[in-house]
């Protein structure tokens, strides 16, 4: 069985509830392919507050917590599972910084994003985290 997880070639995405209830879930699957990432896992789902207090527990002490919660949690999600050769550097240059207002305005958050929270998508910040965050909502046999 081949491996999934090459170092450097995987990276998670999250498209948060704000984006989904925007309509602009697609456009962003469709920058997502123009910039030639492959798609390898792709769901709609939702967190529950159980899945979402896991998910971001590294951020538990940090002020915004509360409201990170409240808000990924307030609507569907698209996950996906995303390949290319250094798809962590990449993505995160391709999605641009958390705040929409200090990015790039041919970037991802900034099109589609709102302010730090409601910044439209997720990239995974290092390859550990992507396997993690994958593992969360794709088993092996999903990601092809």
């Amino acid at each position: 069985m081949q491996k999934f997880f090459y170092m450097n070639n995987i990276t998670f995405s999250i498209i948060k509830p704000n984006a989904v209830k925007s309509k602009f879930a697609g456009k962003i699957i469709d920058e997502i392919l123009q910039a030639d990432f492959e798609i390898i896992a792709l769901k709609k789902t939702r967190f529950t507050k159980e899945q979402a207090l896991t998910f971001y527990g590294i951020h538990s002490d940090k002020p915004f917590f509360d409201s990170l919660i409240e808000f990924i949690t307030s609507g569907p999600v698209y996950v996906l599972v995303l390949r290319k050769d250094k798809a962590i550097e990449k993505f995160r240059n391709f999605i641009g910084h958390t705040d929409p207002a200090k990015v790039e305005h041919d970037k991802i958050r900034y099109k589609y994003g709102k302010d730090i929270t409601m910044n439209a998508i997720h990239g995974s910040d290092s390859d550990e985290n992507a396997k993690l965050e994958a593992s969360y909502f794709f088993s092996e046999f999903e990601r092809v």
